[in-house]
């Protein structure tokens, strides 16, 4: 019996379905939601996974504003963006970036939790985050599931 490599083709093609998972982000810890949320994205989570081929399935986040995280790490955990300037250095804490946007934060974790290659960056586009709960979402046309965690 040989091993099953996912293709390409079969991908594009349709052969391999593409699910959709919704996952409530209200009073889950950041790091675990992330992990689990990164490996759907990425197919980690199929028999017919493939680490050179995009065979993940596509995730809606909602209620990120309500995303937690342990101890201290609300005034402590640091987000950074270097403008390329001298002095251009722009420091946030985890607070301020949630009160301002808090999808980034979310897009951020998951996004360090994925391969850094080309791959990545078509993986991360099936990943769909929203401020508000489940109908403002404007997915329900494919019937998105809700994910396990």
């Amino acid at each position: 019996m040989s091993t099953f490599f996912a293709r390409k083709e079969d991908v594009n093609s349709g052969e391999i379905a593409r699910n959709w998972y919704v996952v409530d982000a209200e009073g889950k810890t950041l790091g675990r939601l992330a992990t689990r949320v990164a490996d759907v994205l990425r197919g980690r989570h199929k028999p017919i996974y493939t680490p050179h081929v995009d065979v993940g399935d596509f995730v809606i986040v909602i209620n990120a504003e309500k995303v937690k995280v342990t101890g201290r790490k609300g005034q402590q955990k640091k987000y950074y963006a270097y403008s390329g300037y001298p002095g251009g250095l722009r420091e946030e804490t985890f607070d301020e970036v949630v009160e301002k946007d808090a999808r980034r934060v979310i897009q951020h974790a998951v996004k360090g939790m994925l391969p850094k290659n080309r791959l990545a960056r078509t993986q991360i586009k099936k990943l769909k985050i929203h401020n508000g709960g489940l109908p403002e979402h404007g997915y329900e046309a494919q019937k998105p599931e809700p994910l396990p965690l």
